[in-house]
């Protein structure tokens, strides 16, 4: 696995799923994660729509998987092109159709469904200065969560941005997806930040790298261009030895 997991469009940056899978592995070391990436950066909830080809991808992926793995949850985070024009108001309904749908195609009547808030930056500037009602679409999601079986929402309160005023941040991201493994572990909302975010993601960065890891990151230098043969090979005669 490597950032960004969601290819959709490089300036989206990475997301929340690196740090809840980081998360996974500490947490179930006996069991192995997979993801599966769906995301579709910018789209509104109607581009999501039952009939249409990103729900009915998602779906696709999701039973492919299904074919030698179970499915455990669902983690969603929507919301910003939604966030104007009084998007709110409709918002809820569209939601419950969209996660109806899902649990039905996928047979899974109560899986559970993670939901992110949106950012407290929005609404000030760059692209994220149209989102004037983040703070109603936020209501929603909490009502939603609230009110919906087996959906957790988890906060966003202190995360930052990227400069574009819309995506937000690599390190804000990592604390994120730690927050919607809060959730989806305990199997409750998570209304607060994480008291210990800043240590738990310092202990996985500090981390000794696998032997995996280690010929993933050489074979990369390679590659770019970064290392020559000879020394690609002399690097990889010493991770064989560890």
């Amino acid at each position: 696995m490597t950032e960004p997991i969601n290819y959709d469009r490089p300036v989206s940056g990475i997301s929340l799923a690196g740090s809840f899978a980081d998360a996974w592995c500490h947490g179930y070391e006996k069991d192995s994660i997979g993801l599966i990436p769906c995301a579709e950066g910018g789209s509104s909830l109607d581009e999501w729509a039952i009939d249409g080809l990103l729900f009915r991808h998602a779906v696709e992926e999701a039973r492919f998987a299904m074919e030698t793995s179970e499915l455990t949850g669902i983690l969603w985070h929507q919301g910003e092109s939604d966030s104007y024009h009084g998007g709110y108001k409709v918002y809820y309904n569209k939601l419950l159709l969209i996660f109806e749908a899902l649990r039905k195609e996928l047979g899974i009547p109560e899986l559970p469904i993670i939901i992110g808030g949106l950012g407290d930056f929005l609404g000030k500037a760059g692209f994220g200065e149209n989102c004037t009602e983040y703070k109603l679409i936020n209501e929603e999601l909490q009502r939603f969560a609230l009110e919906q079986n087996n959906c957790y929402f988890v906060t966003a309160a202190g995360l930052a941005s990227n400069p574009d005023g819309i995506h937000i941040n690599a390190a804000s991201q990592r604390k994120f997806g730690l927050r919607y493994f809060e959730a989806f572990s305990r199997r409750q909302h998570i209304f607060e930040p994480l008291e210990d975010e800043n240590e738990i993601l310092n202990s996985y960065n500090t981390r000794e790298y696998t032997k995996s890891e280690k010929l993933y990151i050489k074979s990369m230098e390679l590659a770019l261009g970064k290392l020559s043969y000879e020394e690609f090979e002399y690097h990889l005669a010493e991770i064989s030895k560890i």
